[in-house]
């Protein structure tokens, strides 16, 4: 398509070749490698002068050289005259440290904007942030996909009508409630409270009925598994519930979290591929479902200068 090309970093790559699957382009050209002294380099190998240029990447470990890949990718694009860039974030980097709970900490969610906008994109393209509120941490566009329609149709096309759906925390209702509004379903809520600062947190009683019902877990993310597996733990053991599913936008997986999900009496856990989910992190219990056609979609609305939220809208049943 004339006026228009996709690039990616390493970590964003898969996504980036699904995404122009879809459109049927080309994948930009590019290099990224490091120096012996463990420099990045990054160098676009195709012209981009005057292009509206996406450039992808998603949130994994190693996250700092990922983010400092990008960073120098968007100042390469800018340097080569580029005529727009936006930066398209699957899971966005340091998503969770969007607020000033303690004394003497940062706002690093808010730093990664100020970054990202000082490199040189001039658009943000992503999904499922942790909190809605750091689409105002920047003086730029930010459009926000959700997972929400697509993990909805999901279990929707398995035909039961006995879910319930469980917010994980007082927090996470007001999700929870968009997820069982769509799937006509009642709603629970957990006592979580995380301990200090500490990864683990600690689960009380269940708010709702639960019993000879199939449980559904929404979250935007799973990190530890912490949440998660104290959270089926107490619906399995003290309650009467049919079966237990998991599901979230993002499969983050750091830790102990699949040997935590191997074990637990889940059914299924169904994640999107916001992240790339590695080979050694791979269990059958595991679904992984598409963002691609959605990005893509996307990505083509915003070039034309389209309407994003049409689109987005059209895709609720």
């Amino acid at each position: 398509m004339k006026g228009f090309k996709i690039v990616s970093c390493k970590a964003g790559r898969k996504m980036a070749e699904e995404i122009c699957g879809h459109l049927q382009c080309s994948l930009g050209k590019s290099e990224s490698f490091k120096f012996d002294n463990d420099n990045t380099f990054v160098r676009i190998l195709e012209t981009v002068r005057e292009e509206d240029v996406f450039v992808i990447q998603t949130s994994m470990p190693p996250v700092d050289e990922n983010l400092m890949e990008l960073l120098i990718m968007i100042d390469a694009l800018k340097r080569a005259s580029a005529k727009r860039i936006t930066a398209v974030l699957p899971y966005y980097p340091y998503v969770r440290s969007d607020k000033k709970d303690q004394p003497r900490i940062p706002i690093t969610a808010k730093l990664v904007a100020d970054l990202l906008t000082t490199a040189g994109a001039n658009r943000i393209l992503t999904c499922d942030l942790h909190a809605s509120q750091i689409q105002g941490f920047f003086n730029i566009p930010v459009d926000q996909l959700t997972c929400r329609d697509l993990l909805c149709n999901y279990f929707a096309s398995k035909g039961y009508q006995d879910y319930v759906i469980v917010a994980p925390d007082a927090g996470s209702s007001k999700k929870a409630y968009k997820y069982a509004k769509k799937l006509k379903a009642p709603i629970a809520m957990l006592d979580k409270r995380r301990i200090g600062n500490e990864q683990e947190v600690e689960i009380g009683n269940v708010i709702g009925v639960v019993d000879n019902l199939r449980a559904i877990i929404f979250d935007d993310e799973i990190d530890r598994a912490s949440s998660i597996m104290e959270s089926v733990n107490i619906l399995h053991n003290s309650y009467n519930v049919k079966e237990i599913y998991v599901a979230c936008s993002h499969g983050v997986f750091s830790g102990p979290a699949i040997e935590r999900l191997q074990r637990l009496p889940i059914k299924e856990v169904v994640i999107t591929n916001t992240i790339p989910l590695l080979s050694e992190k791979k269990l059958n219990k595991i679904t992984v479902l598409s963002m691609a056609p959605l990005f893509a979609e996307t990505i083509l609305r915003i070039h034309k200068g389209e309407s994003v939220g049409e689109y987005v809208d059209s895709l609720q049943y």
